[in-house]
């Protein structure tokens, strides 16, 4: 929509960031292989110092650029050669290479020097483009559905002629042969259908069932850590560069993950909310619960894109004897608040209340009507 929006008005924020890079990757096309070289060396280490926000990073110019077509290299002053940045000052302030690597290449990009503002765009390029393009494995191509107008689609489109898991157990790998591989031997496919559906199958940690495919909680954690990570670098990407978002690689990968990241974050928080369900009916069982009871309900934000926990009291503390209807009672006030909270997103209220159901579900008895 806000796309849209901006062609109508002459298509301004839109047009001009796909210039700006059309721009620079022309400019980069233009160096000589060097040169090219050298801008890649120095890019890879600004963005990995830049993704994991370190303290102070160091960078060099090249010793000339090619500032526009036609034209032989123009020298770069030694003197504007090497760079360094987050000095100590900046450390007292507790800026990190995300505020300081930003500043440092606006204040080259406005040089009087031509070579060195050229040489410092080309640098910022070249950096954003190592963290886009090669910090981040590529997956597959896939197409996403939203359900009950989520904000983000996050359902995966089942490939009809994808082949069916193995049997034995969902992690083993299973054979095919294809008609166009016939007498080139098996195809091993590691990863059950559900996982094969999504951009990365690696970190896929529950099927559409909500089953968990890996061995424990604490690796379904890891998958969805491993998930963030990769959109945190895309997004390091666009704020070092925000022309990136015209990059078909950035917009590919944006979107594969960021589906994924929903779907498999929702779903472990649903597989955690039905551990705790387990845990207080098991408690409630041995009577230890006759003291008070507060829940940290988790849930997935698709705003901040992470697990956090709604809390609210389901019992006061003290000598009270749990009744299942307390927590009905609990999780019926809740959904009432949340579906007036204007502080969630659409689908994150949508998601907070299906899990609030859950939870009344569970303790929920005829006898309570």
């Amino acid at each position: 929509m806000t796309e849209k929006l901006h062609a109508k008005n002459g298509g301004a924020p839109v047009d001009q960031l796909r210039q700006e890079y059309e721009r620079q990757t022309a400019l980069f096309d233009l160096q000589p292989p060097i040169v090219q070289r050298f801008l890649e060396a120095q890019a890879r280490q600004i963005a990995e110092a830049y993704a994991e926000r370190m303290r102070n990073a160091h960078f060099a110019l090249p010793d000339r650029v090619i500032v526009t077509e036609n034209v032989g290299p123009i020298p770069i002053p030694q003197a504007a050669r090497e760079q360094r940045v987050g000095g100590f000052r900046d450390r007292l302030a507790s800026l990190d290479v995300h505020d300081t690597m930003r500043r440092r290449l606006v204040e080259l990009e406005q040089s009087s020097d031509k070579a060195v503002a050229v040489s410092a765009g080309l640098i910022r390029y070249a950096a954003a483009t190592h963290m886009v393009r090669n910090m981040l494995p590529s997956g597959r191509s896939v197409t996403y559905v939203a359900v009950d107008e989520d904000d983000i689609p996050s359902i995966p489109i089942r490939d009809e002629v994808e082949p069916e898991s193995a049997i034995m157990a969902p992690t083993d790998a299973i054979a095919e042969e294809g008609k166009a591989e016939a007498g080139r031997g098996n195809l091993q496919v590691p990863y059950v259908s559900a996982a094969r559906r999504f951009y990365l199958p690696q970190w896929v940690a529950f099927d559409d069932k909500g089953k968990m495919l890996v061995n424990s909680i604490g690796e379904a954690e890891a998958h969805v850590a491993s998930m963030q990570h990769f959109l945190n670098v895309l997004f390091a990407a666009r704020s070092l560069a925000p022309y990136m978002v015209a990059d078909e690689e950035f917009d590919k990968k944006r979107y594969g993950m960021l589906g994924q990241l929903v779907n498999q974050g929702r779903a472990l928080a649903y597989y955690q909310t039905s551990d705790m369900i387990r845990a207080i009916q098991e408690r409630a069982a041995a009577q230890s619960l006759n003291r008070g009871l507060s829940l940290r309900l988790p849930y997935f934000d698709d705003q901040d894109l992470k697990i956090k926990t709604h809390n609210f009291v389901v019992i006061p503390a003290g000598r009270i004897m749990f009744i299942p209807a307390f927590v009905v009672r609990a999780a019926l006030e809740e959904q009432a608040k949340l579906a007036q909270d204007t502080r969630f997103s659409h689908s994150t209220r949508k998601h907070l209340i299906a899990e609030l159901k859950m939870l009344e579900d569970a303790f929920y008895q005829p006898d309570m009507a």
